[in-house]
């Protein structure tokens, strides 16, 4: 069982910003690559047509796919950040031109390894297996989740920095909707009719556990603790 960082000390370092300008810029952005991926990307595709179109009619498979990765990331960095206890010394004492890496600049830079890392992985995979044909549309099939995904974040950060809530206690409705959220996920990668993961029930499980489970649990070593 995985201990939640809920005690006194972690309550201690969480502390409500002065100016969230950056926060509502950075959301803002966020909001501008959606529609120029929706107007230009996907050609001026309207949201059921984006969600329900079919892999052979759709375009711009992986441009799409990257920017809603990059969108996911920098909502979950956003929230992310406001929880975790300190970034770690031998990560703090670093300086680029006289500046110090804060937590949300740790976050970030721990959630696009983690993105990155995991995608280079499931293509190795999918590549090893000989099942290379799926990976297309396997991100085009988890772009639908991580879009819908990443609206949550940005609700949820809104919710987060501009109304009064118990930051402290929020935390664990916070985590048992990651815990709902990343089970659905399974279910929708596993059921899904596109039937993007291996033919093999072997490969299925070696998928589950190595590249959406342990990745979870590395992520949250290296922000937590």
């Amino acid at each position: 069982m995985i201990p939640l960082p809920l005690s006194q000390n972690f309550i201690n370092h969480v502390r409500t910003p002065e100016n969230n300008d950056w926060v509502i810029l950075s959301l803002l952005g966020c909001i501008f690559l959606y529609l120029f991926m929706m107007n230009i990307i996907e050609r001026e595709a309207n949201l059921k047509d984006f969600l329900l179109q079919k892999y052979f009619n759709a375009n711009n498979n992986l441009a799409s796919w990257i920017i809603t990765s990059c969108v996911t990331t920098i909502a979950a960095a956003l929230l992310i950040s406001q929880y975790i206890p300190t970034v770690p010394q031998h990560i703090a004492e670093l300086q680029m031109m006289g500046y110090h890496i804060n937590k949300i600049g740790y976050t970030l830079a721990v959630i696009v390894l983690f993105y990155l890392t995991r995608s280079a992985f499931s293509f190795l995979f999918y590549q090893s297996i000989g099942d290379g044909r799926k990976w297309p549309v396997f991100y085009f099939t988890s772009t639908k989740f991580y879009f819908i995904q990443s609206f949550l974040l940005i609700m949820a950060c809104i919710i987060h920095y501009y109304f009064p809530i118990d930051r402290s206690k929020i935390f664990t409705y916070y985590l048992l909707s990651f815990v709902f959220v990343f089970i659905f996920k399974i279910f929708f990668y596993l059921f899904h009719k596109n039937n993007i993961l291996p033919e093999k029930w072997y490969y299925k499980i070696l998928y589950i556990c190595t590249l959406q489970i342990a990745p979870i649990l590395l992520l949250w070593k290296l922000l937590f603790f």
